[in-house]
């Protein structure tokens, strides 16, 4: 048996990355806590052209610890996930990926300023949920189920039913997710394929022959 793809072997940047990601947020809300800067105006404000430049700088901006804690343990967990198994398109996951889900949340988002990370965590979570159970590659329907337990509550985030919690931003990064999945299903781990090499099936002539199974 010989797998269509394999899995790249695990490397320092497959952690390093999620680990940088997740202490440069820390970093910025330390800068905007300590020096009392306003960061709030850098989120995306819908509809207004001033509220376009949210899309890049809003999942960096967050309103307080526990707002930053909740996206940087699930941030960490599957940024590191999505390195491991799609090394190659990630990059292109995470700046496409960001750059939509924020445009959507500009376009669909009630008016106030949205911020964070979550997006982004939303992004990640219906992509590699979906691109598992889409590929239908052993090792990713694993890390889809493993997702599902540990975050498979967040789905309801993705419905108004908590005040203060963008919604919108939720709902994009989910369906651009699930987006990115489908057209995306051709590239990275596939679904295992099963082949016989020449000499298993010599092998198995051998044995038919001295059993007198011949044809």
């Amino acid at each position: 048996m010989k797998d269509a793809y394999a899995p790249f072997k695990f490397s320092p940047i497959v952690i390093a990355i999620p680990l940088y990601t997740v202490l440069f947020l820390w970093i910025v809300f330390w800068a905007g806590t300590t020096f009392e800067l306003y960061l709030v105006k850098y989120g995306i404000y819908p509809r207004t052209v001033a509220g376009l430049k949210g899309i890049v700088f809003s999942p960096f901006i967050h309103g307080d610890t526990s707002h930053l804690i909740n996206n940087s343990i699930p941030l960490l967990v599957l940024l590191t996930t999505l390195i491991y198994f799609y090394r190659e398109i990630a990059f292109k996951i995470m700046v496409w990926g960001i750059f939509w889900s924020g445009l959507i949340t500009w376009f669909i988002a009630r008016d106030a300023y949205h911020i964070g990370a979550s997006g982004v965590v939303y992004l990640l979570f219906s992509f590699i949920l979906f691109s598992g159970l889409i590929r239908r590659y052993y090792r990713l329907v694993a890390v889809s189920l493993i997702v599902v337990f540990l975050y498979g509550g967040m789905i309801w985030y993705i419905l108004p039913i908590k005040e203060g919690v963008s919604w919108e931003g939720h709902l994009s990064g989910f369906l651009v997710g699930l987006f990115f999945a489908i057209i995306a299903r051709k590239h990275g781990p596939q679904k295992e394929v099963f082949q016989w090499n020449e000499e298993e099936e010599e092998d198995q002539y051998e044995v038919k022959y001295w059993l007198g199974e011949e044809e």
